[in-house]
């Protein structure tokens, strides 16, 4: 890799490939290219995982309700994933059993219609460890005392949860790992093509980068279709994007069970509600056209209403606005197509190329299941455009922390989770059992990496917020990127959900404060977010 001075307009560097966008399809495409060979940089111009990719229902699931739509393929494909993609992280995926209450009412699918669904979704793909659906009597079951009287039979199937966050941050990881460069709050405000490469500016908080690059891959989520436009027009797509806001609630925990719930709903939707965070219960999702500020989404009256009454028809506890303790919003970009309603709109992901010039590839569309799906067939493209022929790797190689029994993913891990972790808590016997349970669902194997010499809570720091030592604050702006307060409370941990919401700007602050002194102690720049944040 070559690097070349070039003073105040900033330094030039040489890559392969120069992805644009730090969420899970940008940071799956960086990790997979770097695992071949390939030079790569990514740029973004927030933090990881900022807007679409931590804003999504947090699972690893095939889209049982795409099954009606005749989405068999992408079905299909995201099932093989589930199995795939816990092997690989078994700290920050585990499985997680729905449950789908029926009763004989409108607006209900007939019985015999689930269980030929529940089938398919079965059979579709194979399963090495999952179990398959069942009927369920609530009667006798656990999963009936929070349900309204009128549910007395329930379907059950199995699919997976994940942070979705953690997912894009340890991707990104493995990325430099093996020699990517990852460029956070770094904006690309110029492009120009050339026949054999791409030169590209690159704008971070301090200085510009000008990058020549032989390959450029578009993963920019829902502003892909506008960043086109920054090369002159080159490569637009050859169907438009649907902007559609999806948007969760966070309440207080409804029911004392592991599983989850998937609730039909009159209009013939669907909303899940998922164990979270130990206290708490996310409900979601709604589909909402969007034209408004992508970097300012947030959930509307509408949609609080929508989420809280599907709550209400199914669970004897009702809830109201005032019981939400945190809401997020975000916008999926989906592929436009003949779908009526943006719930029917598919989820499937398109790789448009153009070879006129140097490569482009611009990414539309995808959900987190098919990340390591999408950025495989990404590079099984780039890679030959750039003379390089290695095969992909991903489906053999665990995610950074997931190699719990070894190097090879294995179901191992899934099934062993919880008695790892306890073989954790006896390791760091004199540590808080809740936090080292914590540490490892964060950072599996490298738990023991980022608590160094750690024994005692003495040894941990200062505790900055509650549930947050120096320690861990230290390692997640030197290995994890993390410059804000929101970046730690709410992306690499959710430790901000725990805070009492009258807490919550001062404990902000306090962070806020830390990592101004963090990065003056290192002669570097407190980020512009955590200025602007001390000076309120």
């Amino acid at each position: 890799m070559s690097e070349h001075s070039r003073g105040a307009a900033g330094r030039r560097i040489d890559y392969d490939v120069l992805v644009v966008g730090g969420g899970i399809n940008g940071a799956g495409i960086a990790r997979d290219a770097s695992g071949r060979g390939l030079r790569v940089v990514l740029c973004e111009k927030d933090d990881l995982a900022q807007h679409t990719s931590s804003a999504s229902s947090k699972l690893i699931h095939g889209g049982l309700r795409y099954l009606e739509q005749y989405h068999f393929g992408l079905v299909r494909k995201a099932l093989a994933e589930r199995e795939v993609l816990l092997k690989s992280g078994p700290h920050i995926m585990r499985p997680l059993r729905f449950v789908m209450p029926h009763a004989s009412s409108a607006g209900m699918r007939p019985a015999w219609m689930i269980r030929a669904g529940l089938f398919l979704y079965d059979h579709l793909a194979r399963r090495d460890f999952l179990p398959g659906s069942e009927a369920l009597s609530l009667r006798d079951h656990p999963a009936g005392s929070p349900l309204q009287p009128q549910f007395s039979r329930a379907f059950a199937y199995s699919d997976a949860w994940v942070d979705d966050a953690r997912l894009v941050v340890l991707a990104a990881i493995d990325a430099r790992e093996r020699g990517a460069r990852i460029l956070t709050r770094t904006r690309c405000t110029q492009l120009v093509r050339e026949p054999q490469r791409w030169v590209a500016t690159l704008q971070g908080v301090d200085e510009s980068l000008r990058v020549h690059a032989r390959c450029l891959v578009n993963a920019a989520g829902p502003w892909a279709a506008d960043f086109l436009g920054l090369a002159g027009g080159t490569g637009k797509p050859a169907r438009t994007l649907r902007l559609v806001k999806g948007s969760h609630i966070v309440v207080p925990r409804l029911f004392a069970h592991d599983s989850a719930y998937i609730l039909q709903q009159p209009d013939g939707r669907i909303v899940f509600a998922i164990p979270y965070e130990g206290a708490y219960t996310l409900v979601g999702t709604t589909d909402v056209d969007y034209r408004g500020d992508l970097d300012r989404v947030a959930i509307d009256d509408a949609e609080l209403d929508y989420l809280c009454g599907a709550v209400n028809r199914a669970f004897a506890q009702r809830i109201g606005v005032e019981d939400v303790v945190w809401s997020y919003a975000g916008v999926r970009p989906l592929i436009e197509d003949a779908a009526g309603s943006a719930s029917g709109a598919s989820r499937d992901y398109r790789l448009e190329t153009d070879r006129e010039g140097a490569p482009l590839l611009s990414v539309f569309g995808g959900k987190v299941t098919t990340f390591r799906k999408l950025a495989e067939q990404a590079v099984d493209w780039i890679a030959p455009a750039l003379g390089r022929r290695v095969p992909g790797w991903t489906d053999q190689a665990c995610l950074p922390g997931g190699d719990l029994f070894g190097r090879q993913p294995s179901a191992r891990g899934v099934r062993q989770f919880e008695a790892w972790t306890r073989t954790r808590q006896q390791q760091y016997a004199a540590l808080p059992p809740a936090l080292v349970a914590r540490y490892a669902r964060a950072y599996g194997t490298r738990l023991g990496t980022m608590l160094g010499p750690c024994r005692s809570r003495a040894d941990l720091g200062a505790e900055i917020v509650p549930g947050l030592f120096e320690v861990e604050a230290d390692w997640l702006v030197k290995q994890e990127w993390a410059q804000t307060a929101d970046d730690i409370l709410w992306r690499r941990t959710k430790l901000g959900l725990h805070l009492p919401s009258p807490a919550r700007p001062d404990a902000t602050r306090r962070l806020d404060a830390w990592l101004a002194a963090w990065a003056a102690r290192r002669g570097a720049s407190a980020p512009a977010a955590v200025l602007r944040a001390l000076e309120k």
